[in-house]
């Protein structure tokens, strides 16, 4: 089966990475991108809106990744849900919890297929750790991701805006590896958000979880050596750690040996095989922790940024 795809919103992350997964992928043909600034460099048609591709191309469309920011997702995405289009969505999913589940309801209705994509989830480390984890209870967590927000997101403004999640636009990548791994739920207990005095979301963030020694801290501030690491012990002595993004896994002192470090590959796989089937996968729960670490975060102000 080819599965006709479209990418909605070509900025870095299409190019760099979809763009290269859908061309390696033998089921995905690209035949179309949308584009509000154009983007000819595509190789495709290029449209300035998903009505005016869908109007171009009635019924040559079988699916469309979302690659825009998230705060115009939501809107993009039920639209696409509405003509029947198969739905992936990068992350994270939209600008709010409520939207994400809203979308979900709209894909379970129409009978549509609807990905919310956490690229980190496919690391490979991922699925191991979460094998050697299964049945146990976490005694302790430590999520440490501290990376440097200039050489990730140079000059893009949007990312600084309410809907554009600051550094929990990275933060939620290890929330995410948490969700899949971790045998119990997280819960926030307390939040921090540190956010510089001309932006309008953090630079740095901490979260404590119930249930112990459980935490997490992100830092866009760190300009030398990047962090991407989690450790988990759990109480039967069980000791646990995701290093280098979820590239390498450490078990009770001995590291594993772990294929390639291919996210985006796994990621259209998942989403190859869930089309066919009008299938949904849904992770909602990184967004609802960060929904509800942003009601109770205490805002800490720091200096101007950029």
């Amino acid at each position: 089966m080819t599965i006709r795809i479209a990418i909605i919103g070509f900025g870095k992350i299409a190019r760099t990475e979809h763009v290269p997964a859908i061309a390696a992928h033998p089921e995905f043909e690209l035949v179309a991108v949308v584009a509000p600034n154009g983007a000819d460099e595509a190789g495709v048609p290029v449209f300035a809106s998903l009505a005016e591709m869908l109007a171009a191309m009635p019924g040559e469309v079988d699916a469309v990744s979302l690659c825009t920011p998230p705060s115009v997702r939501h809107a993009i995405a039920a639209e696409a849900i509405a003509a029947g289009i198969a739905v992936m969505l990068e992350k994270p999913p939209a600008a709010t919890f409520g939207e994400l589940e809203d979308l979900e309801a709209r894909a379970r209705t129409a009978g549509t297929c609807l990905f919310a994509a956490w690229h980190s989830q496919h690391a490979p480390a991922v699925a191991p750790a979460a094998d050697l984890l299964k049945g146990e209870t976490v005694t302790q967590l430590a999520i440490e991701w501290r990376e440097d927000v200039n050489r990730w997101h140079p000059g893009q403004e949007w990312i600084w805006e309410p809907e554009g999640f600051g550094v929990l636009d990275t933060g939620i990548n290890a929330l995410s590896i948490a969700s899949a791994i971790l045998p119990q739920p997280l819960f926030v207990e307390a939040a921090e958000f540190t956010i510089p005095s001309n932006r309008q979301t953090p630079i740095a963030a901490r979260i404590r979880f119930v249930g112990g020694e459980l935490g997490a801290a992100f830092d866009w501030r760190e300009t030398h050596e990047e962090v991407r690491e989690i450790h988990v012990a759990t109480a039967s002595g069980r000791r646990v750690a995701i290093v280098e993004g979820g590239a390498r896994l450490i078990a009770d002192g001995t590291e594993h040996p772990l294929g390639p470090f291919a996210e985006y590959p796994a990621l259209y796989a998942r989403f190859a095989a869930l089309v066919p089937d009008r299938a949904i996968d849904v992770d909602s729960a990184p967004m609802r922790i960060l929904a509800d670490a942003a009601l109770i975060a205490r805002r800490l102000s720091t200096a101007a940024h950029g």
